[in-house]
This record gives structure tokens, sequence and C-alpha cells, in this order.
């Protein structure tokens, strides 16, 4: 009787779980305990190695089955129990139904939809970056439990953000490979968890490698050969792919479109057999930008049939397809000797050990790690707060004289509300992004502060006439302060189209001018854009008090807008790109993949590491309602560096300056500052502390100006001060690399940069290996 009860209880909680999550059972992937031909086999039991399973079930494969599970849309196995999987998912800020492997509807209408990636990134908060890595996670396997999602997502996407034009830059952390690389290692770890050698779901670093251009001036990224040198590469392009799979432990990466130096990424064994794989020591699965193995034979003409390409593919390291190419040629490639059945079997290891890490060959997932995730996992409470807090964070303040910001809800009780981005709910969210929770777009998060007048002043920001000028110009003479929402879309930027200049599109820029000519309060310009915008009009204009940098502030985006106008949060975000003056771009292709400058060919070089002109707004810029002084309260002046045996006598390259990166006993050498943020001003706040630093002028004139060694995120009150820890690993972080490619520490002394203050810290090579104050 009483195991009778028992069962009774445990079918009832069961049904109950099954209800909790979509009103119907999850059948399992695979290995069904219900299925008595497969739940015996070796690759369903739990208890042995996933290594041992995978060599099992690929044992049990016949080649057509095989090359059937080398693309996207993977076919079951239905004689081994196994169902048919989609691995195309995308969660680059949220879940998202880019992807066809994620459906919203039903119980699962719509996913947290955070920030887009570049805003996200001027928070410069690597804990948050994780926090939204678990939200997205916990929102994702909830939506697999309830059969409408998967678990394996192509994203972050860690590419540089090079030229300020590319439509895809909006997606990504910035234009400094530590930044993009710290960002890739904290959103891994958030999407993917910490269960040991389990994951909660697979992420992908994309696009490997130098890929920063989509359609620009006739050259497209399916035909875009990317001359890049190989001080370049390890440099710049491939140092947050490096950090992503050495540091955030990523389950895949994706090739790009693009060929380097004559070779399709996908097709290339330098890149991704003899990088990725054997440098880096990926543990997981390479896989296609979508269509990317048919783009080096249809559109490149790299190879002269279609069965090579696919040889080549695969021989190269390329594990999974997105796209048919692999699933139509593969099978006659083996049949005609170009690829053996046994390479094959190589880039199977790969995907099914990733699919047996997630659990998929488990049986049931509701008796999972995370199989009580269900539908009051997504959007709830929590998870939309986390997107407000999010789009607080990396909102920037370019200008604010006076200071004219914050508003104060008392004197500014009318606000005219004007631009093309004043109402939109689904600009807020960028690109690929999915259904949002819901939204509040800006005029209703200003509406909560103030009473509101609202004129669009252009249809949309093409903003191709000045039919609406008009009643806006009313509307701000009426008001006692007014906000303009201005800036780009995804018409202006976005996948497969870059941008042809800096300036606002159309006729914003007059509207802006004549709005402020107009307004009888302080003014106001709020910018919506991915990539960077020539305001120098509007900085340079007294009548316009305030700007603020927003993005693509997610589902909450107006209200975070709001609360940063009127003082409820304190803006903290940095710019995480460089603002270029428009003539910045003159005659400078954006083919052109050279970080440093050329004088002699009137080269200006890019980003904030190499490029010596004007700017607008430099890379970190962003300021407060109040005001920090840092103070350095200790910090090492001289550092030995340990040298390995016989090569402590080889300080070879430019005078005895610098040594190899390999030559060095790096293991945790490094150097720890302790500075003092004090926070002299009356209001509260959040800063973000950036620590650059300086190579000895001897360095060589191709090494950085400066960059980006740390970043710290500090709350202080205000009159208040804080010490903050600061650790700098020497052979990564002070390293430099020469024009071949290889990675040396210079000798002599270096300049750690924070805020105004310098500290100057000498490097001299030693067999003794001790660190001097």
């Amino acid at each position: 009787m009483a195991s009778k009860f028992s069962l009774l209880i445990t079918t009832f909680f069961i049904l109950l779980c099954t209800l909790h999550h979509n009103g119907e059972a999850h059948d399992p992937f695979a290995c069904d305990p219900k299925d008595v031909t497969t739940k015996n086999l070796p690759f369903c039991k739990v208890s042995l190695a996933i290594s041992e399973r995978v060599n099992d079930l690929i044992g049990r494969l016949r080649l057509e089955e095989k090359v059937n599970l080398l693309v996207n849309t993977a076919s079951g196995v239905p004689r081994l129990g196994i169902k048919s999987y989609e691995w195309w998912s995308e969660a680059l800020h949220g879940v998202s139904n880019v992807g066809p492997g994620t459906k919203f509807g039903a119980q699962f209408p719509g996913a947290t939809s955070f920030p887009q990636v570049i805003t996200t990134a001027a928070s410069f908060n690597a804990s948050l970056w994780e926090a939204i890595g678990r939200v997205v996670s916990d929102e994702a396997r909830a939506m697999y439990n309830g059969g409408v999602g998967g678990l394996t997502y192509w994203s972050p996407n860690v590419n540089i953000f090079r030229d300020p034009r590319w439509g895809r830059g909006q997606e990504t952390p910035g234009e400094d490979p530590v930044l993009a690389g710290t960002y890739a290692v904290h959103y891994v770890k958030g999407l993917q968890g910490t269960d040991g050698n389990r994951l909660k779901v697979a992420a992908c670093c994309k696009h490997f490698t130098a890929y920063d251009l989509d359609n620009w001036n006739g050259v497209d990224r399916f035909h875009f050969n990317a001359q890049v040198s190989k001080q370049d590469i390890e440099d710049t392009f491939d140092v947050p792919f490096r950090m992503c799979v050495k540091e955030g432990k990523v389950a895949s990466v994706m090739c790009s479109y693009n060929q380097v130096n004559g070779v399709p990424t996908c097709a290339d064994p330098t890149l991704l057999k003899r990088t990725i794989r054997e440098q880096w020591h990926l543990d997981g699965y390479i896989v296609s930008d979508c269509d990317s193995v048919g783009v080096l034979y249809s559109n490149q003409h790299y190879t002269s049939t279609p069965e090579e390409a696919a040889a080549d593919a695969i021989k190269a390291g390329l594990d999974l397809d997105c796209g048919p190419f692999l699933g139509l040629h593969t099978q006659d490639a083996v049949k005609k000797g170009m690829l053996s059945e046994g390479d094959v079997n190589g880039a199977l290891v790969n995907t099914l050990t990733i699919q047996m890490r997630l659990g998929m060959f488990d049986g049931e997932p509701l008796s999972q790690a995370y199989g009580n995730l269900g539908p009051k996992d997504v959007c709830n409470p929590v998870h939309q707060e986390l997107a407000l807090e999010a789009a607080r964070q990396g909102i920037v303040l370019l200008k604010n004289n006076g200071p004219s910001l914050p508003l104060s809800p008392q004197h500014h009780r009318t606000v005219a509300v004007i631009g093309p981005n004043s109402d939109v709910t689904i600009t807020m969210i960028g690109n690929y992004a999915g259904i949002a929770c819901g939204y509040t777009s800006p005029i209703q998060g200003i509406g909560k502060y103030a009473r509101t007048i609202h004129q669009p002043g252009c249809a949309n920001v093409a903003c191709s006439n000045d039919n609406q000028f008009g009643p806006a110009l009313d509307a701000a003479h009426q008001a006692d302060a007014t906000i303009l929402v201005m800036g780009l879309d995804q018409s202006i930027e976005a996948e497969t189209k870059d941008r042809a200049g800096l300036l606002l599109p159309g006729l914003q820029q007059d509207l802006v001018s004549k709005v402020a000519d107009a307004s009888r309060g302080p003014t106001i310009l709020v910018l919506m854009s991915g990539g960077p915008v020539d305001i120098t009009f509007a900085q340079n204009n007294h009548r316009i008090a305030g700007i603020l940098w927003a993005g693509y502030p997610g589902q909450d985006g107006g209200a975070a807008i709001a609360d940063i106008l009127f003082g409820a949060a304190n803006p903290g975000g940095k710019l995480p790109m460089t603002w270029y003056p428009q003539e910045y771009l003159t005659n400078l292709p954006m083919t052109n993949m050279a970080m440093r400058p050329s004088q002699s060919k009137g080269y200006p070089g890019r980003t904030y590491r190499f490029y010596k002109g004007p700017v607008l707004y430099p890379f970190g810029h962003g300021l407060s309602y109040t005001h920090f002084v840092h103070t350095i309260a200790s910090a090492p002046k001289l550092v030995s560096i340990p040298l390995n045996g016989h090569h402590h006598s080889n300080t070879t390259n430019f005078s005895n300056k610098a040594i190899r990166v390999t030559h060095a006993r790096c293991g945790k050498l490094s150097i720890t500052l302790h500075v003092y943020v004090k926070n002299v001003g009356s209001i509260d706040g959040t800063h973000t502390l950036l620590v650059f630093s300086a190579p000895p002028l001897g360095g060589g004139n191709w090494a950085p100006q400066k960059q980006l060694v740390a970043f710290e995120k500090v709350h202080v009150d205000a009159k208040a001060q804080k010490l903050v820890l600061v650790n700098i690993h020497v052979c990564k972080l002070l390293s430099v690399v020469d024009k071949l490619g290889i990675r040396r520490i210079p000798m002599g002394e270096h300049v750690i940069h924070i805020g105004d203050v310098k500290h100057h810290v000498s490097l001299q090579a030693t067999t003794l290996g001790i660190i001097k104050s």
C-alpha cells in the first residue's frame, strides 16, 4: 500500500511539474527511460564518462546518419531514439527568435530584452554582464523545458568595433580588445553556468576573425578578403576570442564569412585547427556562420567543386555547418576519397560531446539540474528590473553645461518631448532581439516625471523633410524644458548595412538646432544609436545644455532615460568606442584593416590605441552628476620579470628593450595598485575606474599610445571615499606585439593612467623574479 501511495505522489508531482512548464510533457531529446530499445545502451548511461558515451554513439551511426548531423537542422536517428535538433538559437542580449531554434507563443510570449551589447558594454561592469548571462540562460532553459527553445546559442558577438560605420558595431562590446574579451568571458560564464563540465546552455563567440564589414561601397562580407598583418591579428582581432576560449571556456566558436589573407576563415586550418583547437584548447565545437561553407564555394570560388569545399572545411576543423551544404555534399566527398569517415567522426565527437554536456542524452529534462525552470522564470519582475538597471548603467552623459541636468520635476513641470525616436519601442532593442516582455518608450518614461507635450518633428529617423518642424518648435516654446530624442535605427545601421557617414540622417541636425533656438527652457539631446554620431554642432551649441547617449537601451530604455534625466539615477556609463568627426573618414576605406597609422600614406590609424587625430569624444568619456577624485595609495615602482633559464640574457629586439612573453615566467606575475576613489560632490554615484598603460617610448613606434589594462566599478556615497584594488597581469596586459606578431614585454618605464593621475613603474628583466616597492 505504501509503495502504491509513493508512486501516486511521484506521478502527481511529475504531472504538476509538467503542467507548470507548458501544459504538456516535453519528451526527452534522447535516451527516453520509457524506450526499452535504447535506455540501456551505453551512450544513454549517465554513469559512464561522456567520452565513452560519445564514442559508443558514433560507433552505432551509419555514414548517412552522421552526415545529417553536420548541419544546424540536424536530423533525428529514430532507430536510436534520437530526435531532430535545431542548433541555431540566438541570445545576444536576451533570448531571441532570430534563430529557428526558439519560438515564442502560448506560455512563452516573450523574453526579457536587455540593452543592446554596445550599451551594456558602456557600463564597464563585469558582474552585470555575468548577471545578464545568468538571466538569459534561465529563460533559455525554461523555454527548452517547455519544448520551444534550444540549448545552443550563437552569442556573444565579440568582434572589434574597428570602423565607426560598421552596421553591426552595435552588437559588439566596442573597440578595445581587453574590454571585448572581458565581456566575452563574463557573459559566457553567465550563460554556461558553473556546474563543472556540465553546461546550462552552450554559448558561442563569433565571428572569427577580422570580421567587421558587412556591405560598404560595393564590397560585401561574402566577397571581402581582409588583408591583416600578423601583428594586428595577434594584438587586436584575436584577443577577445582567445580570452573567450581560454578564460571563458566557451563551448563554441563561429568562423566568419570573409577571407583572411586569401583563405576563407571556415576553411583555414591555421585558424581553426591550429589556433582555436590546438593553441587555445577549445573544449567544444566550431560552427560556420550561416551558409558560409556554401559562400566559400559559390561566392568566393575558393574550390572548384562543392565536395572539395565540404572536405576543406571539415579537414580545417569545422564541426558544424549553419546551412545545408555539408549535409548535401559530405557523403560524396567521402565516396570520392577527399575526406575520410574518420574526419566526419572527429567533427561529431565535438558536437555530440556538447549535447552530452547539456544533458540532452540524459533522459527526462524535468529531472535534470535546471528542470524546474518554466514560464514563471521568463519575464519575471527580477529579470525585468535587471534590464532596467542595465540600461541605467549603460547610458552615457556626454555634455552637461551649467550643470543643467538633472532636470527637476518641481521646476520643469511641462516638458516638450520631440524627435523621431521619442515614442519608439522596437528601436530600443536593436538587432538580434526577440519579443520583449513589454516596453517603456521615452515619452512614457518622461511622462512619469512631468507633463509632456509630444511632437515627433520628423516622421522617422530618415527625416527627409521639415513638414513637422512647426509643431515641434511651438512645443519647445511652450515648455519648461525640451528633450530631443534623435539618432539612428536599423534602417540606418544593421547587419548587411554599413553607414556611409557619421552625421545625423536627413534634416535631424536642422531640427535639433531650430528647436534649441525656440526652446524656452534648457534643451537636452538624447541619442539612440549603435555607432558614434558626429554631433559637433550640438556639443558646440551653448543652447543645447546636455547630451545623453543611450545606445539601444532595451525594453525599458525609456524609463532608464527618464531616470537619468530627472536624477533618479546618476549616470556612470563610459563610451566603449571613440566618437570621431565626419572628417576622420576622408580617404579612409573600410576595407583597409590596418590598425596602426601610416604617415607616408596619410592613413590615420584606428581606435584610441593608435589614432592620434582630433576626436569628438574619446574612448572612455562619460560624465556624472557628481565628481570623483583618484589618489594612488600604493603601487610598485619597480617590477622584476623572471626569465626562463637560458633565455635570461635573450632580451633582443629594439635595443635590448623587450623580451618575448614566452621567455618570461609569467605565472601570476601582476602589479597591484591600491587606489582611493573619493566622491567630492553632493550626490551618491557609481564610478567607472578605467586604468590605461602607456609603454616605454623605446617600445617601438608601432606600439599602442596607451591601452586599457583594467577597469573597476565602485559605488561611492557623497563626500565618502573607497579603496579599490587593481590587479594588472604583467605578461597579458603590459605586453605589446611586434611586427612579426610576437608578443613581447617592453623593459623600462611604463606609465599607468587613472583619470588625471599617472604612476610610473619600471620593468626589469632578472633571474631573481622579485617585486620591489
